[in-house]
Order: C-alpha cells, then structure tokens, then sequence
C-alpha cells in the first residue's frame, strides 16, 4: 500500500466538475427560493390592463393567472383608462401605445401630472421599435417596454421585478409615515411634559402668594391674547405665553412677612420686594457654558459631549421676569429701561400682571370692578404701559374678561 506524501496529504481539495455543478445547482435553488418568497408577498399585485384588444387582454391574463397572478381590472376602452387607474389604485399597468380616441403616450401625460399616479410602474406595450416613442414614454415616467405579441418569458420576470420594487417602496413609505406619526406623537408629549413643567414651577413661586395658582395661568393667558392682537405667530403665542407663567418665580426668594403683609410695605421692605426680579432671573437664566459642562461631568454625560445651545424658553422666561417691573417712562425697576429699550414680552407681561393684581383679592386689597380696572390701566397708558400693547390688551376685552371666568380664583 502506497502511503501519500507529505505534499500530497496537504495539497488543496480540488473540486471536479460534477462537484461544481452539484454547488451551481445548489446556489441556484437557494436564489430561486429567495426569490420565490419575495414574489410571494405580490401575488395578489392589482394588475390594471389597458388594451384595445380584447385577445390581447386575455392572453396577458392567462399568462399572469398561471404565474400566480388574480387580481386584474381590465378596459379595452382607452378614454375610461384613466378614471379607471384612479379609482383602482393599482400596483402595476400594463398600457397599449395604439390605442384609438385616446393613446397609451396621452394616459401616460395625464397619470405624469397626477401625484397619486405619478408611482405607479407602467409597462408600455407597443408594436413598433421607433426610438423616439420610447424616449417619450420614458420621459413620462413609462418603468418598461414589451414588443407585440408579448413573450411570457419577457412578461413574467418584468411584472415580478416592477411589483417587488413597488412593495419594497410601498413599505419604505408605509415606515416612514409610522417614524413621522412617532416623532409627531412624542413631539406632543415633550410639549405637554414642557407645559406641565413650567406650571409646576410658576406655582412653587406663586402658590405662598395665590395657592390656586390661577394667577400665574391667567397672566400667561392675557399674554397670548395680546401677543395675538399684536400679530405674533402661534409658535411664538405659544411660548410667551409659557414663559410669563414664570413672571414671579422670583417671590421663592422673598420672606412670608413681606409677601403676606395686609398693609402698605416700607421703603426697607419694598426694597427687599423688588428684589424678587433679580431673583426669578437667577433662577430661571440658563447655567453659564463652564457650570453645565460641571453638571454634565458631574452627571457622567462625557466630556466630549457637544454643548447644548440654551432653552429659548428659559430665556425668555429669564427676560419676562427681569422686566415685567419696567415703565415705559423709565420710572420702573429694576433696570429702569424706558419705551422700546424694555423687551415687549417684558412690556406685555406689565400690562396683564397689573391687570389681574388690580382685578383680584389680595391679602392688602379687595378686587376691582372690571369697569375700574380698565380706567386705571388707561390712567397708566404712555407713563407704566405702552399704549400699543396696552390698546392691543383693550381691543380683546371679551377675551380678558372670558379668562377671567374660566379662571376664577377659589
């Protein structure tokens, strides 16, 4: 017995010709059931075929029906094509060029300037080989071209790949629309956790002063109505209206005392009152760049972690509360800033929260007729508020004194 060499036992398997053919065969039966399961999924493709010939109809739906195929909607009268395509919502059509009253090039022109048709594969069926037909059907949008009488070998392969196509956009579509709904859907929820937020927040500081915490609410009320009034946009509404609900977060800062007192304040205590602007600004303004990269260090969010631009929420918050005080004449506090030097959120938000002091119950105080309310901000128009906003605040009274019944302190 000849024993193997040593470069014999280590050379190379090699594969012969009938082991070849074994792995080919084997590798093509693999593909093929890919590819059956694939086309599986559109077996039941609506197929539209539009043909003025009735035989040639019939053929096209026999050689579908023994591919796999049953869902056909058929018309061998070209002007009711397009009516039909629309209301059927195909996955496929197989449309005939020469067609008379209407052509397959013209159904093409119209499905071209419709958006719901604009999708749809189409395959030109044509008796001619004139190039330039072909060029403008495909400028119309035409996927495929089958010559006259029509092969089955050419016509199954053709339909498979068109209606896989159409299935895999179809359900590119279908996920894009749920990521869309879900972003939309936690875009919401962001928005009321936000709202929920800054109320719980407004109402730490007002709650020692008001416990219903309707103040703060009706503030930010008849600050979007006016911002309405003056032609702000509803994104904009929106948020200044969360943003002077946060007018008097400063008051956490301000002792019982003097925020409880019944009678008239002193000048020491009045001093220590106004401070309260200062305070909600501290509160509210966004960390400076080097403390939030401490926190973020601190939080182990990672030191190469990009800096997070400011909320322009808070920011907003942070300017409302620093200058709700300010006179358009220059005699308020605490900067005392003087006409348009004063941000109009800070100007409008003067206007509803003097409003509002005047029209309830406090501890120094009882409320206000509506009637006197008014004559008393008109008696501060040019001098505490600016006549715009305070004329946009007057020309929507209905909708001041509407807050003020659905907002009614206990």
């Amino acid at each position: 017995m000849t024993m193997p060499t040593i470069l014999e036992s280590h050379a190379p398997h090699r594969t012969t010709p009938e082991h070849q053919l074994v792995s080919v065969a084997s590798l093509q039966r693999t593909l093929d059931s890919s590819i059956s399961r694939r086309a599986l999924c559109t077996k039941s493709a609506r197929i539209v075929i539009i043909d003025d010939e009735v035989n040639q109809i019939r053929s096209l739906k026999q050689y579908l029906t023994e591919a796999g195929y049953s869902n056909f909607v058929t018309t061998s009268d070209a002007t009711e094509a397009v009516d039909l395509v629309r209301q059927e919502k195909p996955d496929l059509v197989l449309l005939d060029i020469v067609m008379p009253d209407v052509s397959g090039i013209d159904i093409l022109h119209i499905f071209n300037l419709d958006q719901t048709m604009q999708h749809v594969p189409v395959i030109v069926l044509t008796e001619t080989a004139d190039r330039d037909i072909k060029h403008v059907c495909l400028e119309l949008g035409a996927s495929d071209f089958l010559a006259k009488p029509v092969d089955p070998m050419d016509l199954l392969p053709r339909v498979r790949t068109l209606l896989l196509n159409k299935h895999y956009r179809d359900q590119q579509a279908s996920h894009a629309e749920w990521l869309e709904e879900q972003v939309r859907k936690r875009t919401t929820e962001l928005a009321a956790s936000r709202e929920e937020v800054v109320h719980c927040l407004a109402r730490a500081g007002e709650f020692r002063d008001d416990d219903t915490g309707h103040h703060v609410l009706r503030v930010g009320k008849y600050v979007a109505v006016i911002a309405r009034e003056l032609g702000f946009s509803p994104s904009r509404v929106e948020i200044v209206e969360l943003a002077a609900q946060l007018h008097d977060i400063g008051k956490i800062g301000i002792p019982d005392a003097i925020l409880h007192k019944p009678g008239k304040l002193d000048d020491e205590q009045y001093a220590v009152m106004r401070t309260h602007c200062a305070i909600g600004k501290e509160i509210i303004q966004p960390l400076p760049p080097q403390e939030a990269a401490l926190l973020r260090s601190h939080a182990r969010l990672g030191a190469s972690m990009l800096h997070v631009p400011s909320s322009p929420l808070l920011m907003l918050a942070a300017r409302i509360a620093q200058t709700h005080h300010e006179w358009w004449n220059g005699s308020g506090y605490p900067l005392g800033l003087k006409g348009e030097d004063i941000p109009i959120e800070g100007r409008m938000t003067a206007v509803a929260d003097v409003y509002d002091a005047l029209s309830t119950k406090r501890s120094y105080k009882a409320a206000f007729s509506r009637e006197k309310c008014f004559a008393i901000m008109e008696e501060g128009r040019g001098t505490h508020f600016d006549p715009k906003v305070l004329d946009a605040f007057i020309a929507r009274a209905d909708d001041i004194i509407q807050i003020q019944l659905d907002y009614m302190d206990r």
